[in-house]
């Protein structure tokens, strides 16, 4: 069960598939839904959007009826870098379907309204040029590969097996080894 805006709750048993190559099994969620998130996109996109026009978490959590806690995390888990590889997300959909979109998008100071408001316009352009019927968070789902927000820290990075950490320094696991992990090769192309 996974929470809509207001009361709305959505049910949803994911698709399992396994993969022919490896033979390991995936879990295929719809893009209307955030990895490891208990809210819809549209819900978190719309705590970004009231984000991005300069409400603060308390006034967005009493908006969205969700606790202060859950708002304040969401809206640290876009950081720089995250903002960038969605405007970019958003940026090559443009392209493909109104290339002349572009010189109507104003930048602003805040990163973030020029990132959603290029991510809404890949969608609006979208569902007019092909006329899918998807909500438009749903096709920004799509886009942001199910990321609108980044990944905590902990999935980033890992600690290498065999190294045990002093117990005075467990806690920030995160930030005493810098090793990326790199994606299966079945993911790689994604």
């Amino acid at each position: 069960m996974v929470r809509g805006l207001g009361a709305d709750r959505v049910t949803v048993r994911p698709a399992r598939v396994r993969c022919a190559r490896c033979s390991k099994t995936q879990v295929l969620l719809p893009t209307a839904l955030q990895v490891r998130r208990a809210d819809t996109t549209e819900v978190i996109g719309t705590a970004l959007v009231h984000k991005a026009n300069g409400l603060g978490y308390r006034r967005i959590a009493e908006r969205l009826d969700r606790p202060v806690s859950t708002v304040r995390r969401w809206l640290r888990r876009v950081p720089p870098e995250h903002l960038h590889w969605m405007y970019t997300q958003g940026c090559e959909r443009l392209a493909t379907y109104a290339a002349d979109a572009f010189s109507r998008i104003r930048n602003t100071r805040n990163p973030l309204h020029p990132t959603l408001t290029m991510l809404a316009a890949a969608a609006f352009h979208a569902r007019e040029r092909f006329g899918f019927e998807d909500p438009p968070w749903t096709l920004i789902g799509m886009y942001t590969r199910g990321r609108l927000l980044a990944p905590t820290p902990r999935r980033l990075k890992a600690v290498p097996r065999g190294i045990r950490m002093p117990a005075s320094s467990r806690q920030h696991a995160d930030r005493a080894f810098n090793v990326t992990t790199t994606p299966s090769p079945c993911r790689r192309k994604l």
